[in-house]
């Protein structure tokens, strides 16, 4: 399978850059967290909180992690 410009960068991001690196492991742990409540059948009230952060913390590291894809791929370009 071939991969994308996007998801090249992605890599390339991960391999070389440490802030990039760290967002992108927080935001895959924020997903597993996510995966596991999701797959309970009945959220407690607690729970439900606590999705709701992990969603909008989630969120907020993909979109820091698009700002620097993005600063990167103007700098390649220039």
């Amino acid at each position: 399978m071939e991969r994308t410009a996007q998801e090249e960068l992605r890599a390339h991001l991960i391999e070389t850059n440490d802030e990039f690196r760290r967002l992108a492991g927080q935001h895959s742990e924020f997903a597993r967290k996510l995966d596991a409540l999701e797959a309970l059948p009945h959220l407690t009230y607690d729970e439900e909180l606590e999705e709701t952060r992990l969603k909008k913390m989630k969120l907020r590291l993909k979109d820091q992690m698009e700002a620097m894809l993005s600063q990167s791929r103007s700098q390649q370009v220039a």
